[in-house]
């Protein structure tokens, strides 16, 4: 007999969290060209190959990206945190390259470190400085 009711969760970990983009050709180049996130998997499935299955994620990084066509008449949006050792820095960067931040660095009794942004279809970005090990 199986147990379908376990005690204790079996989740680990956040591996993929998904976008909805309107090209996913130029999302995967924002996200690499701008960003610095590597495509880690670019999958086409179905039949006839018509889907596609395409993950980004900074160097290193667990945790992936998915760039996703619409789905229907679902709308898409979302938000994600990426960390950053040097969030000053990474703002600079980005600033630099001209991307529009949403809000400027700040930070908050009790909360780390961030400032927002957004990619070319509105989703939003968070880079939240880690905590020192």
């Amino acid at each position: 007999m199986t147990d379908n009711n376990p005690t204790e969760s079996t989740l680990t970990n956040i591996g993929v969290t998904m976008f909805t983009v309107a090209d996913v050709d130029a999302a995967t180049a924002w996200y690499c060209e701008t960003l610095g996130f590597e495509v880690c998997a670019d999958v086409r499935f179905g039949e006839n190959g018509e889907n596609r299955w395409l993950e980004v994620a900074p160097p290193g990084s667990t945790g992936r990206l998915s760039l996703n066509p619409p789905m229907g008449n679902q709308p898409g949006g979302g938000t994600i945190g990426i960390d950053s050792s040097n969030v000053i820095g990474e703002f600079n960067r980005l600033q630099a390259l001209g991307v529009a931040i949403d809000m400027p660095p700040m930070q908050t009794p009790g909360a780390p470190l961030l400032f927002m942004l957004s990619d070319p279809d509105g989703n939003h970005i968070a880079v939240v400085e880690t905590p020192p090990t």
